[in-house]
């Protein structure tokens, strides 16, 4: 397993494609590692596998051959690794994941502590970045999916939401709105206020929302720009400000007591949390098991542990 599946899986995207530069596309490699895989694969039968005398790539019998057993030989290695997971009860593998931050940070690390319980053998890998470098790592096959919050421009991808987040203003337990329950969202252009920097998923959300409802960032008093939740919470915490935050930011806080969530009375900030991957992907096994353990995580379980 592992080498040589890989070079048979280059040597079909070529039979496929014709075409060593869309086969680096498709398999995210080189041309130069395209072509390597191809010559390794001819020293190992001693002969040719491609005529490249035309302007096309064609197979020569020798490769025909071999192309009429590589589909089969690697359809019997996938099915080799899932008998062998059946009877180990192992699903092995790795998965690698894109997030952006506020799920990276907040929601994610809990639903893979627990998918780890009963999938001790598969390797988790996140990357926590902006959404459109998450769609750029799907794009270069460096990641398996893609968490986002909020929207993304429709590319090539599928995209699917996985769960309802919701927004709220975070205040210090102490201060004069901590007795109320809702808040009209005027009020909060006379408080100071903790933005997040710009690009930021959470600062677009709530600079759209305030906007339909006739608030501009010009109304705000802006005490402190801050690049991160983090930060925003120890900030508010401190007294410094109010700020809005996804409620899976505070769970924490929340819990312990020390900042409070008030939901502004107009009407709530929602937004989604998507799974985006693209549209052609075939899922191992591995990213099958976490994709249907993420459909069915009980979330809402978790942000109401938060609540005495």
């Amino acid at each position: 397993m592992g080498m040589e599946d890989h070079k048979l899986k280059v040597f079909c995207t070529v039979a496929e494609t014709k075409s060593f530069s869309k086969t680096s596309e498709i398999i995210h490699l080189t041309q130069p590692a395209v072509s390597l895989q191809i010559q390794a694969l001819e020293e190992i039968h001693e002969t040719k596998l491609f005529d490249r005398s035309s302007s096309f790539i064609n197979l020569t019998p020798a490769g025909e051959i071999l192309y009429k057993y590589a589909k089969d030989i690697l359809a019997l290695y996938a099915e080799v690794e899932k008998e062998i997971g059946k009877i180990t009860g192992l699903i092995k593998g790795s998965i690698t994941i894109g997030a952006s931050t506020t799920i990276g940070n907040y929601m994610l690390p809990t639903v893979i502590v627990d998918f780890k319980k009963t999938h001790p053998k598969i390797r988790i890998n996140v990357f926590v970045c902006n959404t459109k470098r998450i769609v750029d790592l799907l794009n270069s096959g460096n990641i398996d999916l893609g968490l986002v919050e909020g929207e993304i421009a429709k590319h090539k991808m599928k995209m699917e939401p996985i769960i309802i987040d919701e927004l709220a203003f975070i205040i210090p337990p102490y201060h004069p709105w901590a007795k109320k329950k809702v808040v009209s969202i005027l009020e909060i252009t006379k408080e100071p206020f903790i933005q997040r920097e710009e690009g930021s998923g959470t600062r677009q959300m709530m600079e759209k929302y305030l906007l339909s409802h006739g608030i501009t960032i010009n109304d705000m008093r802006i005490a402190l720009v801050l690049g991160s939740t983090e930060s925003i919470k120890e900030a508010v915490e401190r007294g410094i400000g109010i700020s809005i935050v996804s409620k899976w930011a505070a769970r924490k806080e929340l819990k312990y007591g020390s900042l409070k969530l008030i939901t502004p009375k107009e009407e709530k900030i929602f937004r989604d949390f998507s799974l985006i991957m693209p549209k052609s992907a075939v899922l191992s096994h591995a990213v099958d098991e976490f994709l249907s353990y993420l459909k069915s995580y009980p979330y809402d379980n978790l942000l109401s542990e938060g609540k005495s």
